[in-house]
């Protein structure tokens, strides 16, 4: 896999035409069972082939029970900079019940082991589980300001059709989401944060002011046609030419066969103005600074406005000179609201 992936990122080292690299971020799995000697190979043949900017920001994905000495100073040296743990939750029944590989020990300890090498971490946590009460979900955030954590990103349980938990829902073995349960802790937890300092910019993330990631909010809210390039490496991983959007096979087998071949199968797809135009109102409203509107054309302006109207007036969405942002009811809705307002 390490090899096929080094041979993707040799073969599109022309497609980006020379722009400098100013994010690098190693997810989309579980990036920390990489060894430092794997990491290095990838990393050392990004910087030979591509022009990486010498403050870039290098985020690498990890695993509390990945989370070792040897490995913090060794990722440390290979020029990461951010890690993103996914915590998930300091309890553990919970993690048990999310079928979680770590455990509550490792979430603390791991965490502090990190926090102790690295100034710039991001964790993840969820909220709105059957059985995670106001306490314990107050107690899972706390645990995280108390440690000084400088961005944390939170995200309501979803339950996906053919997993083992619809599975056991369905069975009526365990029970199932409750929607006003998940919007008052999501209420609880902007509460939280705003009191403890930290910025609300995208809905599921909050920073430490100077903190934001970087490598998100490169593709946030960008104006139509504006849209940063990016290449993704691995299966599955997107990129985006300004043009198109294409994607790698997803099978690891398929992938590695056809890359070593020298023929990495993709699919891809045109994006239209009007495709556009929805991907800018959808992810721009998630984010702090809401819709531009005069990044818009004088039609699309007019239209959203009007239908705009009636959310402002239920306060929902608040009007700031030439931004349409979304209160902290309105972020509640935010999904339904930025479909109703597509082209």
């Amino acid at each position: 896999m390490v090899e096929a992936m080094r041979l993707e990122i040799l073969s599109r080292k022309n497609e980006l035409d020379n722009e400098i690299i100013e994010t690098i971020y190693f997810g989309g799995g579980t990036p920390s069972l990489l060894s430092l000697e794997e990491l290095n190979r990838l990393l050392t043949t990004i910087n030979e082939n591509y022009q990486v900017s010498e403050n870039a920001e290098l985020t690498l994905e990890v695993n509390p029970d990945d989370i070792e000495e040897e490995k913090l100073l060794g990722w440390k040296e290979a020029g990461i900079n951010r890690l993103s743990i996914g915590i998930q939750s300091f309890f553990q029944e919970d993690l048990e019940w999310m079928n979680r590989a770590h455990n509550e020990k490792q979430a603390i300890e791991g965490l502090k082991a990190a926090a102790w090498h690295f100034d710039n971490i991001t964790i993840d946590l969820i909220y709105g589980s059957p059985g995670l009460t106001h306490q314990k979900w107050e107690e899972n955030v706390r645990r995280v300001l108390e440690l000084g954590i400088p961005h944390i990103s939170c995200y309501a349980l979803t339950v996906e059709e053919k997993t083992p938990l619809a599975k056991l829902i369905r069975e009526s073995r365990s029970s199932n989401v409750d929607p006003d349960l998940q919007s008052e802790q999501f209420l609880l937890l902007m509460k939280w944060m705003e009191m403890a300092g930290y910025e609300h910019y995208e809905i599921s993330n909050f920073a430490k002011p100077g903190y934001r990631s970087r490598h998100n909010s490169s593709y946030w809210g960008s104006a139509p046609g504006q849209a940063k390039r990016y290449i993704g490496i691995g299966p599955a991983a997107h990129s985006y030419n300004g043009k198109q959007r294409t994607w790698n096979v997803s099978n690891n087998a398929q992938y590695i066969r056809s890359t070593l071949e020298g023929n990495t199968s993709k699919e891809f797809e045109t994006l239209d103005a009007s495709q556009e135009l929805n991907e800018y109102i959808m992810t721009s409203l998630r984010t702090i600074e809401g819709i531009q509107l005069s990044a818009l054309a004088a039609k699309d302006q007019e239209r959203i406005l009007r239908i705009s109207e009636k959310y402002i007036n239920n306060g929902l969405l608040k009007r700031s000179g030439d931004q349409l942002i979304l209160t902290k009811e309105g972020k509640l809705l935010a999904d339904g609201i930025a479909a109703d307002l597509f082209s």
